[in-house]
Formats: structure tokens, sequence, C-alpha cells
């Protein structure tokens, strides 16, 4: 107060000349100073998490640059202490194509420099600040620099030990010198010291490697952990994923102010040019009729377009129909290779049942294409006294933190996996049970949470694509079950049939004085069933060999036909000569089996040889020709094979997923109105 009263006294005004003394305060804030100072947003706001986000990043460049190269991943990471307290010395090297001389500074000196940020097609690396970043944590929590050397197609390697300038953004580089690299042809090698803390469970270096490996079952991942144990997850594949082209954005999803900047940025000199040549999917039919609906004329120059004529434009997309977008920007793992990668991660577990991965069709999420591909495992020596395993990806890319805010996980709460026959609480939250649910986000550009790419945002397209993929994924386990269960009481049936019809028998036949008659008929007419019984072994060599006895346990000779789909470069033709129909392009195949007399059985047998054979599921056998009832341990064939009079186009099996996913959920909505309804009664 008696400063007020002081410069009330002087007539000066207490404001005068303070905004000028603030300016004078005001100045740039470099991004890396910035991201100095908050730490959390990339991932570094514990000691745990410091220690992994930089292996992660490491590793993330290295499959990066081997798949730009089309070389197969081999990536070793060394992880040890050091005589300081809670200090790590990491070491991530590749087989990568090496980083040319001049670029490595920036490349790990410097944030937000890179070569993808632009680019429209998948990538696990974006923004250009991971590997920098752990650069520069590095500095600041053990001051010494990384050390990073890379050897491209020269003679010469060269290595460098680099830190961050964070006032600056720029790298500071000592001791630049080139040297020969004994029996290194090309790859990257990066070493870094780190304060951080080790820990074992689902938040390890160990689990990031090995849900890694699950869904890049191309490469070689080897792993030393700070006790020397060495892990080594061999490669499943020598199949390199497919390389993803760089493409053009896609009209629908983009905002207004998207519209207006690009069209100030276009090189086209009309605006019809400017929609058919800068967006994907739009040809001179559909530039008509976007620029019929919104008025706009189509020679206007495109740096004319201003707020209201964008928005009109962005109106007259949601009218038209545009086809989805291009899928070969992105690189999805692919339903067999899903598969692949669980099976040899997760063999150890033994599970009993895989049920078969789905891949989405291409969809938009604010103007760039994503696609949802989803898995479950089912029992085996899963636990099933706990929650359900919920593995998280993106861009192939392990999510390990923040699962609760993640829109996978709200996509996997939102189902009532009590209909796929999981047990869960209420129909909502994370089931329970021997299951193991596997989710991969593949996009140009995946709309995480934060910087750190932790969690998924919860955008409601991206939840509904998940939520389908898991429905059908769902609806596979759920006939697994049903096909188990119902296996199992006829087996049981089937027993005590075959034992307590004998002693009958006996016994009546001992009191009259005759020989015992053969039931055979009579139990063959009490079952009434056809039983597909599976086998499958591998030998030494890696042959697999595919048994089927199936057995006629009905009064009447039976004809019919089984079906499988079996992996096309897998198959040893020779030897599915007998009783073959078709074998079609896609591995789908056909057997025929005619006049099984009664109680008779007969034999099915092939085999299968190659990377891919131990990704076929032998209880994946169809059966048509027969009543459904009277099948056992065989699906009815599914109308979408191609078998004459039985064909389901793919609009058609869109359409009938739709109604069922409509008629699901009515039936869920009836449940709960009649849960209500028996509640207020008992309130009553």
């Amino acid at each position: 107060m008696h400063s007020e009263d002081n410069a009330n006294n002087t007539g000066i005004s207490p404001m005068k000349g303070l905004a000028s003394t603030l300016a004078g305060k005001q100045q740039e804030i470099s991004i890396t100073e910035f991201f100095e100072k908050n730490k959390h947003i990339l991932g570094f706001d514990s000691q745990s998490k410091a220690l992994l986000i930089g292996i992660k990043e490491a590793v993330d460049n290295a499959l990066d640059a081997c798949e730009e190269a089309g070389v197969l991943p081999e990536i070793s990471v060394l992880l040890e202490r050091t005589d300081e307290e809670d200090e790590f010395h990491v070491v991530v090297e590749d087989n990568g194509p090496g980083i040319v001389h001049h670029m490595m500074p920036n490349v790990f000196g410097r944030l937000l420099f890179g070569s993808r940020f632009h680019a429209r097609r998948q990538s696990r690396g974006q923004q250009g600040i991971g590997i920098s970043a752990t650069v520069m944590y590095g500095n600041i929590t053990t001051g010494k620099p990384a050390r990073v050397m890379s050897k491209t197609d020269e003679d010469v390697a060269w290595v460098m030990d680099i830190s961050v300038d964070t006032k600056k953004n720029r790298p500071e580089v000592s001791n630049d010198q080139p040297f020969i690299w004994p029996g290194k042809d090309h790859g990257t090698r990066i070493e870094y010291y780190i304060r951080g803390r080790y820990v074992r469970g689902k938040q390890s270096v160990f689990e990031y490697l090995k849900n890694t490996a699950i869904v890049n079952p191309h490469a070689r991942l080897t792993y030393t952990d700070p006790d020397g144990k060495k892990y080594v997850f061999e490669r499943a594949t020598s199949r390199m994923p497919p390389k993803a082209r760089e493409v053009k954005p896609h009209i629908q999803g983009l905002e207004i102010g998207d519209i207006m900047h690009m069209a100030r940025e276009t090189k086209q000199k009309t605006v019809r040019n400017f929609l058919k040549n800068d967006f994907s999917r739009i040809t001179d039919y559909v530039a008509n009729e976007i620029l019929y609906l919104s008025g706009i004329d189509g020679d206007a120059d495109p740096a004319s377009i201003g707020r209201e004529q964008a928005r009109d434009l962005l109106k007259a997309v949601a009218n038209v129909k545009i086809r989805a977008p291009p899928t070969d920007c992105l690189s999805p793992i692919g339903e067999e290779l899903i598969k692949k990668g669980l099976k040899h991660v997760l063999e150890g577990h033994r599970p009993e049942y895989y049920a078969p991965p789905v891949t989405r069709s291409p969809t938009v999420v604010n103007g760039n294409p994503l696609i949802v591909e989803a898995g479950i495992v089912y029992g085996g020596e899963l636990p099933s006294d706990s929650q359900v395993t919920i593995l998280r990806f993106a861009n192939r890319v392990p999510l390990l933190y923040q699962q609760g805010a993640c829109a996978i996980t709200k996509a996997v709460e939102s189902i009532d996996w009590r209909n796929y026959g999981l047990e869960q609480r209420g129909g909502k939250g994370i089931p329970f049970g021997p299951a193991i649910i596997l989710v991969h986000i593949a996009s140009t550009k995946v709309p995480f949470t934060s910087e750190g790419k932790e969690a998924v945002a919860n955008i409601e397209e991206i939840q509904k694509e998940i939520s389908l993929a898991l429905k059908l994924c769902g609806r596979h386990l759920k006939s697994h079950l049903n096909k188990k269960e119902k296996k199992k009481k006829t087996r049981a049936k089937f027993e005590v049939v075959q034992e307590i019809l004998p002693q009958i028998a006996e016994k009546s036949a001992n009191i009259l004085g005759k020989p015992v008659p053969d039931l055979s008929r009579t139990i063959t007419k009490i079952m009434n069933v056809i039983w597909v019984e599976p086998f499958s072994q591998t030998d030494k060599q890696g042959l697999r060999h595919i048994h089927y006895q199936i057995y006629n346990y009905t009064n009447k000779a039976k004809s019919f036909m089984l079906h499988s789909a079996l992996p096309r470069s897998c198959l040893n033709e020779s030897i599915l000569s007998e009783n073959l129909v078709e074998v079609k392009e896609d591995g789908k195949t056909t057997w025929q089996f005619l006049n099984l007399a009664p109680s008779e059985s007969v034999e099915l047998y092939f085999q299968l040889d190659g990377e891919m054979a131990d990704v076929f599921d032998e209880t994946a056998i169809f059966m048509s020709g027969l009543d459904p009832a009277m099948i056992i341990g065989a699906d009815p064939l599914p109308g979408d094979w191609g078998i004459k009079g039985m064909e389901i186009n793919e609009i058609e099996a869109t359409v009938k997923e739709e109604v069922e996913e409509e008629v699901e959920e009515e039936i869920e909505e009836e449940a709960e109105e009649e849960i209500e309804e028996e509640e207020l009664d008992d309130d009553y």
C-alpha cells in the first residue's frame, strides 16, 4: 500500500513502462530447451520409462532403416550397469544401410530433424524427435556424450561423439574420425549413457523386445541384459513386409484450415486440377461433382479459396462417394504373419486356439489412411484367473504405457465379451480368462495422445474399427468354444454308449444263451453323427504331417466334401492327389468322399513344408453336403467360399456383417432392458 500511495502522490501510474519491461524479457524458446524442461512429454517421466524409451527409439529407427533399404533386420541390444549409481550403458547396433557422414550429427543431435514428417506413408518414427531426445536425455542425466558409429556402402566407417546444445537445438560433435569396421558391410551403432532403473515384468526392456518380435517376425533381435543373460528372438520369416509407398492426402477428414493451407501452397493453376492432382482418389468425375455441389468455379485460382469456400468444399465432399485411400502407403502385418509372430513367440504357453486374425479394410481418419488388425489367442497355459493380456501396437511398435488412456483399451472394454465365451463382470471392462488380445493400428499418421507415443487418442472412428475387428475375432473364438463343447458332450455320450450297451448285450446274451450281437449299427444309429478327428505332427526336418480321420456314426452311407484354406506356398501337391477335387490360387482346397459306409472311417492326409507351414490351423476344416447338425469336429462350409450357389461377394459380406452387428446390439439392448425390468420387479 505504501508504494502505491507514493506512486499516486507523484502522479506516476504504476503501469507506466511495465509493458516495455515485460517485452524486454520475452525471447524465443528453443524446441530442445522446451523438451529439456518438459521431458515427461517425450515419455522420460520416470527412470524406468527413460531406460525403456531410449532403447525403443533406437530400435524403431533401426527397423525403419532396414526396411527402407530392403534388408532383413539384425538388431542387437546391450544393456549394462556402470560404476555410477542408477547409470546404464546402452548399445544398439543394426545392419541397416548406415548414415552418410555429414548427416550423422543432425540425425542424433538435433530435435525435429528427420525425413518422414511430411511423408504420407507408414513408418515408426515421424517427428524426428525420438533418438535425438534420447541423446539429449543421456547428456542431461549423465553429462556424457553419445558415441555413434556408422558405415554406408563406402569402404570407410565414421565414429563421433555427439551432445545436444539445448539453447540452439544444434549438435556438438567431438572425436569425429574415420575407421575401418572389420566384418561390417553396412550399419549403425549408437552407444549412450543414461540414468535409469532396470525393471522386469510387463513394462520391461525384455517385454518390449518380445512384443516387437511378434509384430516384426522378419527381424532377428538379440538382447543382453544387465546380468549378462542373452536372449535371441529368431526371425520367424524371411518375408519382408510390403514397402510403404508415399501417397497424397485423402480429402475426407481434413479440416477447413488444412484445405486453405494446401490451396495456398499448391502449384496447380485451377481448383479443378488442385482437387485432381493434390488429393488421392479424386477423378475428373468426382472433382466435377464436388465443384458442382460446392458452387465453386473449377477454373478459379486455388489461392482464392477462403474460409467460406473451404467450408463449402468440405460440405460437398461429405455428400460425394470417394473411394477409400490406397493401401500401398501402409504396411499392415497381414493375417498370416500376425499368427506366425504370435505362434513363434508364445510357443511356450502352448495355446489351444489362435483365432483367425482380422485385417479390416482401410478407413480415413483426419485425412490419413488407417488399417486396424486384431487377433485373439486362447487357452493352453495362459493364466485363466486374471484379466486377459492386451497387446497394443501402432505401426509395428509395442505400446507399453498408458493402457487405460488408449483407444485400443477403450474398445476392448466396450465389448460384451460374455457373448464370446470370456468372463466379464457387468458386460464392461477388461474381460477375464486365458486369452491374449492383440490390436495393431497401421496409419500414415497415428494420432497419439502425446509425443511419447504411448497411447492412441480416443477417436470415435478408430474405436469403431477396433471394435468391429475384435468382434469378428470374438465370433471365431465363440465358434471354437461351441465346437469344443459340442465335441466334449458328444464324446461323453459316445463313451457312455460304448461302455453300457456292450455290457447290456453281453449279459442279455448270457441269459438267453445266444452269441453277443454286433452293436456297431445300433451305436451309429444312436450317435447319428459324422465325426472328424484332426491330428498334426512336425518331424525333425520341419515337415508338417496333417491327418484327419473321418468316422461315419450314422446308419446310412454318406457322401460329403471337406474344405480347408491351406498356405499355398507350403503345399506338397503330390500328396494331395487322393480324393482331391481342386486347389485354388488362394489355397482353398476341396476333397470329395463318396459313400462312406456306416461304422466305417476314412483318412485324409497331406503334408505342408516351408516357413509358413505352422500357421495352418488343423481345426479350421469345413464340410459340405451334410446336415450341419450331424457334423462333429468340422464347421459347415461358409457361404463365401465360391462353391456354386453359395457365393457371397464382398459388398454382401460387408452388409451381412453390419446387419449382424445391428442385431447383436439390439439383442444386447433387449437383454439390458430385461435385466432392468427384473430388477424393478424385485424392488417391488
